[in-house]
């Protein structure tokens, strides 16, 4: 377990990720791709590992634990060795929500269910689920402790997308920009102004840093 540094969430003390390796979704902006990446695997020293008390935990930060290539029984030990620990929060961030529903009732008692859903808008830049799918399947997880994560942002159709975002009911919204250089479809700073506005008006908006190149 290590603590959180970096251009990470502001509120997470954190990150354990007791599974490693190349996601399957291969986005192409993905910040890990700039490291070796070894084929998806589980590792037994860091499952093994103390998490603490009171602690914030991002867990398996640089892969998406429910892509659908990890198996289902390294999950429901991820699950396992989160709960034994249960003073502490976690935060999950997938863009595979469907897989949560499969796993509903294993999640630690203070989870946050974190979906990325970075645009309304198909770019084919990554092999990861549709934004449609991804908003469609964290709704019907039904949870008050769903959050969105919009990074990095890429353009986007305001009315469409401020829809899509509301009827997911997030806690809060975490608003960042590419910090890669990886030249994708990006909102001028207007846009990014009326967006904020506009979510503002029924959730709460946690911008990064990053998101200062384009405002």
């Amino acid at each position: 377990m290590r603590e959180s540094k970096g251009n990470m969430f502001e509120w997470v003390t954190h990150t354990w990720s007791p599974i490693v390796g190349e996601c399957s979704h291969k986005c192409s902006y993905c910040y890990m791709r700039k490291f070796p990446q070894k084929p998806i695997h589980l590792k037994e020293n860091v499952l093994a590992e103390n998490l603490g008390v009171k602690n914030v935990i991002f867990v398996c930060s640089g892969t998406d634990l429910f892509a659908d290539d990890v198996p289902s029984l390294w999950i429901v030990r991820v699950l396992d060795a989160c709960k034994k620990y249960n003073s502490n929060t976690y935060l999950f961030q997938t863009k595979n929500p469907k897989r949560y529903l499969d796993f509903k009732e294993m999640f630690p008692k203070n989870t946050y269910f974190g979906v990325t859903i970075e645009t309304n808008e198909e770019f084919n830049l990554d092999k990861s689920p549709t934004r449609k799918s991804r908003a469609d399947y964290i709704r019907k997880l039904n949870s008050p402790n769903v959050v969105l994560t919009i990074e990095p942002i890429m353009q986007f159709e305001l009315e469409p997308f401020v829809r899509m975002i509301r009827e997911i009911k997030p806690l809060w919204v975490n608003i960042g920009a590419d910090s890669q250089g990886h030249n994708l479809p990006e909102p001028n700073r207007e846009k990014i102004i009326e967006l904020v506005a506009r979510l503002k008006e029924f959730t709460e908006i946690k911008k990064k840093v990053n998101l200062e190149r384009l405002k």
